[in-house]
């Protein structure tokens, strides 16, 4: 890692698409809010295989032979998308001025770590020149923001080679137990900028970090596969990944202790729900039994009545791969470019679904979270 200094910030960027065709993000987000449980009833489509995924089938299961992951609790419901959200944030800066890609939570500390592209005019120490909002987005060069429990910005460190920071992921650990362990997206693919690969590494509060250093360990658990992006849920000890092949989405469900020890057996395999939309993917997490997904543009305030943005919310049984429930949320619709920007789950305090929007003109991007009990 290298040591960094300050540098100056421009730039932005709009929605991208990625290797398959699939509007993926590639912008700042704002919060939305967290739901509490009630099961409602939306039926999934399922595909076969990995080398038909337009087929319909059941998830992928364990060979027989291997045994059991790890199950959520049995009295965890999911959260329900229809109520309410509370705002927890608001508009609060990071240390570049593009929006936050997602974010995560270290509870034991208490600190949020929120993850954006590199602006443009930025040189970092052992750089030859400045590069482009756009160089930057192409290689996977990101900047992880380290944020107070109220959302003061506190440090940062750059992420070289890494994606887009679609997903990121933070393992929690007791407040006297060294660094912060923290997972994104990794080896981005040259030709799209998305991470082919999960990488998972300590925070170094003033470094930059290369996706090819020792202190990053990549887990290639699909080799041909790209777009990667994983969510932890540490109680029950699982990793959801979302991959990309052939030009589709799909979810795969692990045991985090193995994958972390770098055995990939896949507990259940399923396509992604609602990418017949076309809608950017925004983020998702995984709490118990349940993914959370969420989609959709960037809303104008000033488009007129009733429109109030694309912004979908999914809750999927990651057991069958089936929607339980699917919402149209249109929380803090009014912002100043309200764009859905991230979800996470805050344990220690409901717990409570955590949305991430990104709002505010370019140059001035700021973040805000909204929660669902």
């Amino acid at each position: 890692m290298r040591r960094l200094g300050d540098a100056g910030d421009t730039g932005d960027a709009g929605t991208a698409r990625d290797d398959g065709g699939v509007a993926e993000k590639n912008s700042g987000r704002r919060p939305a809010a967290p739901c509490r449980r009630t099961v409602l009833g939306l039926a999934g489509a399922l595909t076969a295989s990995l080398t038909a995924p337009r087929a319909a089938a059941a998830p992928r299961r364990l060979p027989a032979q291997d045994p059991p992951g790890p199950q959520a609790p049995a009295a965890e419901a999911p959260f329900d998308l229809s109520l309410p959200s509370t705002r927890w944030i608001a508009e609060k800066p990071l240390h570049h001025t593009t929006v936050m890609q997602s974010f995560g939570f270290d509870e034991s500390r208490r600190h949020i770590y929120a993850v954006q592209l590199i602006s443009g005019g930025v040189q970092l120490p052992g750089e030859s020149r400045a590069y482009t909002h756009a160089e930057r987005s192409l290689a996977g060069d990101l900047c992880m923001n380290r944020l107070s429990w109220d959302g003061t910005l506190l440090d940062r460190m750059y992420l070289k080679g890494f994606g887009h920071g679609t997903v990121m992921a933070v393992e929690d650990a007791r407040a006297d137990s060294g660094p912060v362990t923290l997972w994104t997206e990794c080896d981005a693919n040259p030709v799209s900028g998305y991470g082919r690969a999960i990488g998972r590494f300590p925070y170094a509060a003033g470094t930059v970090l290369h996706s090819t250093d020792p202190a990053v360990s990549l887990h290639w658990a699909l080799p041909g596969t790209t777009n990667n992006t994983a969510a932890l849920d540490q109680d029950s000890r699982r990793l959801l990944l979302r991959y990309a092949i052939g030009g589709f989405r799909r979810y795969a469900l692990f045991d985090l202790d193995a994958f972390t020890a770098g055995r990939y057996v896949r507990r259940a395999d399923f396509a992604q729900p609602g990418t017949e939309l076309a809608l950017p993917f925004q983020g998702m997490t995984l709490h118990g039994d349940y993914a959370y997904q969420m989609l959709g543009h960037s809303h104008d305030p000033d488009s007129p009545p009733p429109d109030r943005g694309d912004t979908l919310l999914y809750c999927i049984d990651v057991r069958t791969g089936e929607v339980v429930q699917q919402v149209r949320s249109d929380t803090v619709y009014a912002l100043n470019l309200r764009e859905p920007e991230g979800l996470a789950v805050l344990r220690s305090e409901g717990p409570r679904l955590c949305m991430g929007y990104a709002s505010g003109p370019v140059g001035a991007r700021k973040l805000s979270v909204y929660t669902l009990e």
